[in-house]
């Protein structure tokens, strides 16, 4: 098996992201609206895709330094 990633989120940003992932489901399933996120559902998730992107090695962007 591959090495594991481990990411750690709070409460609220769990269910930020089970919420955006049932919606796309949804929408890619059945066509339904999506929801627009809120400015701090896109501040937390946002962080998660970074934090993702780091555990995979990637860099957030060209200038990224940090990883």
């Amino acid at each position: 098996m591959d090495s594991e990633i481990v990411l750690r989120l709070d409460r609220k940003t769990a269910e930020d992201l089970y919420g955006t992932l049932y919606e796309v489901g949804e929408h890619i399933a059945a066509g339904a609206p999506m929801t627009p996120p809120t400015h701090d559902e896109v501040e937390r998730l946002a962080q998660v895709l970074r934090d993702l992107a780091h555990s995979l090695g990637r860099r957030c962007n060209p200038y990224c330094d940090h990883v």
